[in-house]
C-alpha cells in the first residue's frame, strides 16, 4: 500500500503537498465569499468558476497522488472542469466589455485578427474578420463545443476503460486512446484559438481591469495542466523516466506530474487571489464617451 511503501522523506513530501492543497482550498473559499459579497451578480458566477480552476486541479492531483488507482477519474474530472472554465473565460472578457451589445458598439467598425495562436499564428495572410453578432456567435461556439464535447468524449473513454478497451498509455493506431486524444486535442486548439482572438482585440480596452495578468494565469493553467502533463506521460511511456520499484515508469511519471501540479496550482491560486481581489471600475458606455467628446469641442 501507499503508506507502507513511503519512507520518511516521502511521507513528509506527501504531507507537505496535501497541506498546500488544503491551503489552496481555504484561499479559494475565502475568495469566493469575498466575490459573492462584493462583485455584481452578473459577473459573480463566472469569476468564481475561473478562480476555482487551480484549486480543483490541485485537489484532483492530490487525490490521485494518495490513491493511484483513481488517477484515471481524477484526470478526467480536472479535464471536464477546465473545459468549462475556458468557455467561462471567454464570457468573462465579453462581460467585462459591458456585454455583447456594448462590445459590438465599441468595435462597430473593427475587425478580429484570426491569425493568432495556437492554430493560425503563422498564417499571416488570413483576412481580418469584421466584428459582428455572427462572428461573436462562432467564437462563443468555439469554446462552448469544447465544454460540451470533451465531457462526452471523456465519458466514452471511461466506459471503454471499464470494459478494458481503453488503455491510457497505449498509443497504437488500433486502440481507441490515440484517436480520442487526438480529437480532444483538436477541440482544445479550436477553443484556445477562439479565446486568443477575443483577447487580442480587447486587451487594450480591458488593460485597466488587469486582463493581461488574468489571461497569463489562464494560459499557465492550460500549459501546466495539458502540455506539461502530456510531456511527462510521453517520457514515462518511452521509459525516459526510469522505474523505481514498486513504481513502474508510467506510475512514477504520473506521481511526478501530480506533485508538480499541486505546487504550481497552489502558487496560481495565491496569485489569482491578488489579481481578482482588486476593485475595478466599470467601463464607460460608448455613448457617454462620444457625448463627453462633443461637450469638450463645444466648450470653447
Amino acid at each position: 500500500s501507499l503508506s507502507t511503501g513511503l519512507d520518511l522523506p516521502g511521507r513528509f513530501l506527501f504531507a507537505t503537498l496535501t497541506l498546500m492543497t488544503l491551503i489552496a482550498i481555504l484561499v479559494f473559499i475565502e475568495e469566493a465569499v469575498y466575490i459573492y459579497r462584493k462583485i455584481p451578480s452578473s459577473k459573480r458566477s463566472i469569476i468564481i468558476w475561473i478562480n476555482a480552476a487551480a484549486p480543483v486541479i490541485s485537489t484532483t492531483s492530490c487525490i490521485g497522488m494518495w490513491v493511484p488507482r483513481s488517477t484515471m477519474f481524477t484526470d478526467f474530472t480536472a479535464g471536464i472542469f477546465f473545459s468549462i472554465v475556458i468557455h467561462k473565460f471567454l464570457m468573462m472578457m465579453i462581460n467585462e466589455c459591458g456585454g455583447q451589445k456594448l462590445l459590438l458598439r465599441r468595435f462597430e467598425n473593427g475587425r478580429f485578427t484570426i491569425s493568432t495562436g495556437p492554430c493560425c499564428c503563422c498564417c499571416l495572410c488570413l483576412p481580418r474578420v469584421p466584428i459582428t453578432r455572427q462572428t461573436l456567435f462562432w467564437l462563443k461556439l468555439g469554446t462552448f463545443q469544447f465544454a460540451v464535447l470533451r465531457p462526452m468524449l471523456i465519458f466514452l473513454s471511461i466506459v471503454l476503460w471499464t470494459n478494458g478497451n481503453y488503455v491510457l498509455y497505449n498509443l497504437s493506431p488500433k486502440g481507441p486512446a490515440i484517436w480520442i486524444n487526438c480529437f480532444i486535442g483538436a477541440l482544445t486548439l479550436f477553443a484556445l484559438w477562439a479565446v486568443g482572438i477575443v483577447f487580442r482585440k480587447v486587451r487594450i480596452l480591458l488593460k485597466s481591469k488587469n486582463i493581461i495578468p488574468k489571461f497569463a494565469l489562464y494560459q499557465f493553467i492550460v500549459i501546466l495542466n495539458h502540455l506539461q502533463t502530456t510531456i511527462i506521460n510521453i517520457f514515462a511511456t518511452q521509459k525516459i523516466i526510469p522505474c523505481a520499484p514498486p513504481l513502474s515508469s508510467t506510475a512514477r511519471g504520473s506521481y511526478i506530474a501530480q506533485q508538480l501540479l499541486i505546487m504550481e496550482m497552489f502558487l496560481i491560486t495565491v496569485i489569482s487571489r491578488v489579481v481578482y481581489r482588486r476593485k475595478y471600475h466599470d467601463l464607460e458606455p460608448p455613448e457617454c464617451a462620444c457625448e463627453e467628446a462633443v461637450d469638450k469641442e463645444q466648450a470653447p
